[in-house]
């Protein structure tokens, strides 16, 4: 039965690492790139440590793939944040197909600062207050 659960899940861990490699290849901007990989290849890491996990059920194997899977889930999204963040700033092009842009204006280039929609309606109700 342990075998069955190893087989399963070491076969969806490897089909999403394919997949992410597949996204980098069709994907037709930096940003799908970007999210497909950091996604797809997450998930496929997570299921193999798992299944490391389960091949060696000694405590001090199971632990450390526990915790090479919680720190992977937890800074993997925040890397791909901040670095599509900094290709967005620099100027990399959105694709021709993107139908909407929701940073667009809301970057300053003096101060390096983002706004949001909430700053600029706080801003507007603090005028009508007054």
């Amino acid at each position: 039965m342990t075998d069955i659960i190893i087989a399963v899940l070491s076969t969806i861990g490897a089909l999403a690492i394919l997949f992410a490699s597949i996204g980098i290849l069709r994907m037709p901007d930096f940003y799908l790139r970007l999210s497909v990989t950091v996604k797809a290849a997450t998930l496929g890491v997570g299921l193999l440590l798992l299944c490391a996990a389960i091949v060696f059920p000694d405590v001090s194997v199971t632990t450390k793939t526990i915790a090479i899977a919680f720190f992977l889930v937890l800074t993997a999204p925040v890397a791909a944040h901040m670095i599509g963040r900094v290709a967005y700033i620099t100027g990399i092009k959105l694709w021709k197909g993107t139908i909407t842009d929701e940073l667009e204006g809301m970057y300053d280039e003096e101060t390096h600062e983002l706004k949001s929609n909430s700053d600029d309606s706080s801003s507007t109700d603090d005028t009508t207050k007054k």
